[in-house]
């Protein structure tokens, strides 16, 4: 994508590690991947993912209007949750989690006018992945967003145990897979 400088220290997490890092004011980030309102970058230290919160640290870059659209939902609904979690994506893979084939199951719960709980049981793609819980948290800040969910709780399960097939045909698509 392109070169830019970081304007202020800002906290990143190292990927695919999950450990985070306290990248320094003046450093060269090049973007590698900006989805879902989270930037991946390649810094001298290796790839890093830098929080939307943070993303302004970024000098010169612009966030896409899709993040900012993404928080306009006017009430709730299943497809609201799912829609939600499309805007989660892999640091290193530039595919939504539920298209990647990660979310197994999604169980709403409505109680009244105390709101509703929202759990998600989802994978990843690989049982030793650091980012693992760093995607997990961007899925239930951004369900627990949405109109009237009091609760929402992501679950990371390995049963059964993800393979590329459970890829959407989408998903395969944008990945240049079905080619």
């Amino acid at each position: 994508m392109s070169d830019h400088v970081l304007n202020r220290a800002v906290e990143a997490t190292v990927i695919p590690a999950g450990t985070p890092v306290t990248l320094p004011e003046g450093l060269s980030v090049h973007i590698v991947q900006s989805l879902g309102g989270n930037v991946t970058v390649r810094t001298d230290q290796g790839l890093c993912r830098i929080a939307e919160s943070d993303a302004s640290a970024i000098e010169g870059y612009q966030a896409a209007a899709e993040a900012a659209a993404e928080s306009q939902v006017a009430e709730f609904s299943e497809q609201a949750v799912w829609d939600a979690l499309k805007t989660c994506f892999d640091p290193e893979i530039p595919l939504n989690i539920v298209d990647l084939g990660l979310v197994y199951d999604l169980f709403v719960e409505d109680h009244g006018e105390s709101g509703r709980t929202v759990e998600v049981k989802m994978t990843l793609t690989a049982p030793g992945c650091g980012m693992g819980p760093v995607i997990a948290e961007d899925a239930r800040k951004k369900v627990a967003a949405l109109p009237t969910v009091a609760d929402a709780k992501v679950h990371i399960v390995w049963d059964p145990q993800w393979t590329p097939h459970m890829i959407s045909e989408e998903g395969r698509t944008v990945l240049g897979l079905d080619q």
